[in-house]
């Protein structure tokens, strides 16, 4: 068996699988270190490659959705997890140790702001109210509102964009990539939200948008890219971000727009030398 491409998640190569089935198209997913392989025989190949740099173009489209639905039972089933253990093991799985880290500090300082100690965190966090002030060498300020998140639908939100693309960026650009867009993002947008609206914001959202540009401009420089996300995630999030600044949602727009600005540049230079996709 020969593998015709990887891809990062599952159901888009199902129904790559589906399609394939279809079209008489002998097609099977394996599960690897690096995500999901595409796999066929070598009579097959060229066929299997060819239709696998199509449906990488247009993963939505209409052909692969219908075939999935005429599959019915053949289809194969995915195991999300059914148990605590099981939900425990595909947070491992679709994580490193900096997304996780990141994940759990979110949460503490969360349950600490809700069990009473939210001042003493907002004193400890919070973005200092003139930038004067940090001549005193509090520059942590700078990055630590990042950490702060004020609702359980906000931290929600927030960290489950962290961990799902986070984590997909720390399994394959590695760890220092990651590290690089949490510490730029989760800082110069909130010196940007602090010249827009003062000192008065939190949470992770600067650093999620950083994470959408940077696989943004990964998926459209190399579209076999695992971080390649489908369309309708980018537009959601951008509609967001339009939503913010249309002042019918109170965020943190600077941080936002920032974030996604930053995520695109370090996407841009990782793939300087990658070629341009058509």
């Amino acid at each position: 068996m020969m593998v015709v491409g990887v891809l990062a998640n599952p159901r888009l190569g199902q129904a790559l699988v589906d399609y394939g089935r279809s079209q008489h198209l002998p097609l099977t997913m394996q599960p690897t270190e690096q995500g999901y392989a595409i796999v066929t025989d070598a009579e097959h190949f060229a066929a299997a490659q060819q239709e696998f740099e199509r449906f990488i173009a247009e993963p939505e489209h209409d052909r692969y959705l219908a075939a999935s639905w005429h599959s019915g039972d053949e289809r194969v089933g995915f195991d999300y997890g059914s148990s605590a253990g099981g939900f425990l093991q595909q947070l491992k799985h679709n994580a490193g140790p900096l997304t996780l880290t990141i994940l759990a500090l979110c949460i503490a300082i969360w349950a600490g702001w809700n069990l009473g100690f939210a001042q003493t965190i907002f004193n400890w966090a919070h973005f200092p109210a003139t930038l004067a002030s940090l001549s005193d060498g509090q520059y942590w300020r700078l990055f630590t509102p990042s950490l702060i998140h004020f609702s359980a639908a906000h931290v929600v939100f927030n960290l489950l964009w962290w961990w799902q693309l986070g984590g997909k960026i720390e399994r394959h650009q590695g760890v220092g990539t990651l590290l690089t867009l949490l510490l730029v993002a989760g800082t110069l947008p909130n010196v940007a939200q602090y010249f827009l609206a003062g000192p008065g914001f939190g949470g992770l959202s600067g650093v999620v948008y950083a994470l959408v540009g940077y696989c943004w401009i990964s998926g459209w420089r190399d579209p076999a890219s695992p971080l390649l996300l489908p369309k309708a995630y980018i537009g959601m999030l951008l509609l967001w971000l339009v939503l913010g600044f249309s002042g019918f949602m109170d965020m943190a727009n600077g941080a936002h727009l920032g974030g996604l600005l930053v995520g695109v540049v370090q996407g841009l230079w990782d793939r300087r030398g990658d070629p341009i996709s058509k």
